[in-house]
């Protein structure tokens, strides 16, 4: 088994995603490539004996991200760290010939992610990829077959959105992505965004126009000191786009919805696509729960069929049993571990965020802060 060394910049929540899943890579049963962390990076070092504790392939722990690249023995980065230093950090590993896995928006705005793909495009020998799990969610990957072999027919409304209800508290302590000059204008829409376009990019709908609303639903809240400061940034936007798919000639109305106040939510990511001949519903709130509408003589029945463990990348665990949020990590990191060494996705829809993806997702995001200043829909 071919393996590749790591390096990571940026020890939060998703850096140590990735640790516990380069720790259940056995996990994975067909796979003939695996990642090896071998460096960690961050500013404050805090959490360097955690990882030291649990990864003892760990073999240099600093402070200065240049001296992480400076490491001839790394091959590839995952890179998490807030977006007003994704520009920097991300040229930077490009331009040191390793490899990155770097997290959305890919640039806090959109003069920096151009810069980020003028770095890609000339490193092409290097694998430029961004995060996005949901997708491998086994009733994501059953809609992205319907997707595929044209089951909905003409396309009359689709529906996705992330909602979650972690700053429902007005008294929760503010963070970067809370704050415009860390997280960048676009708000909850950078922060949550990617995930709810992934699919909709992957599959070659192209967003025309877009009216969109957006919310400042908790101006303040306490920092570290218990003083109240600016919490500048949206928390929840709404985009109504006008939208068209490859070989159709009607557009068809798309929601997206990026929610950080949605009481009742925990963290749900859903996708529902209204069709001429079949419609499909799906909700990581209710992960083995997928919903099946197909026109059928007249009829019109929605069906619920109960989905286990069916992955794009076999595992050990059976298919009988549940899906959830860590085993999406684990197959996005499979996708892009096994794009690095077969030098293509295992699918269209198995693959992680391109850097054009991430180029659309900006546009997008952009227009649609015109959009909300302007109060009227703005074109892409």
């Amino acid at each position: 088994m071919r393996t590749v060394k790591f390096g990571i910049i940026g020890l939060g929540l998703m850096g140590r995603e990735f640790a516990s899943a380069a720790a259940r890579w056995l996990h994975l049963t067909e796979m003939t490539v695996k990642p090896e962390i071998i460096a960690i990076c961050s500013e404050s070092g805090s959490s360097f004996s955690w990882y030291k504790e649990h990864i003892p392939t760990i073999v240099q722990c600093t402070t200065d991200y240049k001296e992480l690249l400076e490491n001839d023995e790394i091959e590839a980065v995952y890179c998490a760290v807030p977006n007003h230093l994704h520009e920097e950090f991300y040229t930077a590993i490009l331009a040191s010939g390793k490899h990155l896995l770097g997290e959305k928006p890919f640039g806090i705005d959109l003069p920096a992610n151009q810069a980020i793909l003028k770095s890609a495009e000339n490193h092409p020998e290097l694998l430029t990829r961004s995060a996005s799990q949901f997708p491998f969610f086994p009733g994501a990957q059953r809609i992205t077959r319907m997707i595929e072999q044209g089951d909905f027919g003409t396309l009359l409304e689709v529906n996705a959105g992330f909602l979650h209800s972690s700053d429902l508290d007005p008294e929760k302590p503010i963070n970067w992505k809370r704050m415009v000059k860390y997280n960048g204008e676009y708000g909850v829409m950078g922060d949550l965004g990617m995930h709810v376009v992934h699919i909709p990019f992957r599959a070659g709908w192209k967003i025309h126009n877009v009216r969109a609303i957006l919310s400042d639903i908790i101006p303040q809240r306490p920092d570290a000191s218990g003083q109240k400061v600016p919490c500048d940034t949206w928390d929840n936007a709404t985009l109504l786009c006008e939208t068209s798919s490859p070989g159709q000639s009607l557009s068809f109305p798309m929601t997206l919805k990026f929610q950080r106040i949605a009481p009742g939510e925990k963290n749900s990511w859903y996708l529902e696509i209204i069709g001429t001949r079949a419609s499909a519903r799906f909700s990581t709130k209710e992960p083995k729960h997928l919903e099946i509408l197909e026109y059928r003589k007249g009829q019109q029945r929605w069906q619920h069929e109960d989905i286990g463990y069916e992955t794009v990348f076999p595992t050990l665990t059976g298919s009988i049993f549940e899906f959830g949020f860590s085993d999406a990590i684990l197959q996005m990191w499979a996708a892009y571990l096994y794009e690095l060494e077969k030098g293509k996705p295992a699918g269209r829809f198995a693959q992680c965020v391109t850097p054009r993806e991430t180029a659309l997702s900006h546009q997008l995001f952009t227009a649609a802060l015109r959009s909300h200043a302007e109060q009227k829909t703005v074109q892409l």
